[in-house]
């Protein structure tokens, strides 16, 4: 038998991947998820950017991260220059500044064609278990209407879930290509 609940929490699990994805995705304005992702080499292991400094967003076009452990600032500011997120760190004292420079045109673009990409990815994910689901309806038992009722809920929650996936996306594309 096709368990909706458990499908709903599957879709909404494509749901929050997504929006892990998008946050990741630098937009014009500063946000400290753009950096806590990154891995510095720190003690002989790699660590989180979050296990090494404080991260705060003081103004919309800068980052700053307060390195507890003066001897990592170096290791710090390595890990965000090699990080390919396109910012310059500065130094200063303890403290590692991330000014985030407004974005090019192009760079707007070729930024809203990656969200694409990750909703598409999510739209996929969230039809495969709507298929999972289908094939669960198709040998559950009972009758034909059991079975036509619960492949239309099935279908039903899929169209939610997509048309959450594709608000999400139009959300993220208006923030990219807001100047």
């Amino acid at each position: 038998m096709a368990d909706i609940k458990e499908l709903r929490k599957r879709m909404e699990g494509a749901l929050a991947s997504l929006k892990a994805e998008f946050s990741g995705l630098r937009t014009g304005r500063a946000n400290a998820q753009l950096v806590e992702p990154i891995d510095v080499d720190a003690y002989g292991s790699k660590m989180p950017m979050t296990q090494v400094g404080t991260i705060t967003v003081p103004e919309p076009r800068m980052i700053t991260i307060n390195v507890w452990d003066k001897s990592l600032v170096g290791a710090v500011e390595k890990a965000i220059r090699e990080a390919g997120i396109g910012v310059n760190p500065v130094v200063d004292g303890q403290n590692v500044r991330i000014p985030i420079p407004p974005l090019t045109e192009e760079r707007r673009k070729e930024l809203a064609k990656v969200a694409a990409k990750y909703a598409e990815q999510a739209k996929v994910a969230i039809r495969n278990v709507r298929r999972e689901g289908m094939e669960a309806v198709k040998s559950a038992e009972g009758g034909e209407d059991q079975q036509k009722k619960l492949s239309e809920e099935v279908q039903k929650l899929t169209d939610e879930m997509v048309k959450k996936v594709d608000d999400a996306y139009e959300t993220k594309e208006a923030e990219i290509m807001q100047v």
